[in-house]
């Protein structure tokens, strides 16, 4: 099931040999709509001989991230993760549209909905989600077209209307160490 006036979160951990990720969809209030989540998956002795320097790779973007974008239900028009590394394997697997956003210490930029290009390499641009808060950096997979650029900053400000946008990064932290402790 689709749903339009929708923010898809993904996160990917790997931490002292120990892979998990978790994936919640919300509504533009921040309502939960859709929430999944790994098992912790520690590779086997063997399996890092086998897999060498790829099993990392292996593990976040085949094993973790994409079975929780197959898993939800409700499919989000817009994935946002917080690892930039996972902005084109996500982007693959979702087939839509896709970004790394994260908080900057910029000044307000003059207009809501105002984008601006950061000058960084990459497709990396600031995008002003409300009239008050420092702009978010926003990254974007390679080859992203401008126009979806734009059609995916005005979906962010108008979910800005109503909720925090990297907040349910926090949340997802907390119910996977809630996860963890039972």
């Amino acid at each position: 099931m689709a749903a339009s006036n929708s923010l898809g979160y993904i996160v990917v951990e790997g931490a002292e040999g120990l892979f998990r990720g978790a994936s919640l969809v919300v509504d533009f209030r921040g309502i939960p709509l859709d929430f999944r989540y790994t098992d912790p998956i520690r590779p086997t002795r063997l399996e890092k001989i086998l897999y060498g320097s790829a099993m990392e790779v292996y593990l976040r973007e085949e094993l973790v991230l994409d079975s929780l974008v197959r898993a939800v239900e409700v499919k989000p028009p817009v994935w946002i993760c917080r690892d930039s590394d996972l902005v084109a394997p996500l982007k693959n697997l979702s087939r839509g549209k896709v970004l790394c956003l994260s908080m900057t210490n910029r000044a307000p930029m003059d207009a809501v909905g105002s984008v601006e290009s950061t000058g960084e390499s990459g497709v990396v641009y600031a995008v002003q989600v409300d009239a008050v808060s420092a702009p978010l950096r926003a990254e974007f997979a390679p080859n992203t077209r401008e126009d979806e650029v734009r059609q995916t900053a005005a979906t962010l400000v108008d979910a800005a209307k109503t909720m925090e946008l990297v907040e349910p990064f926090g949340r997802m932290q907390k119910a996977l160490a809630s996860i963890g402790e039972e």
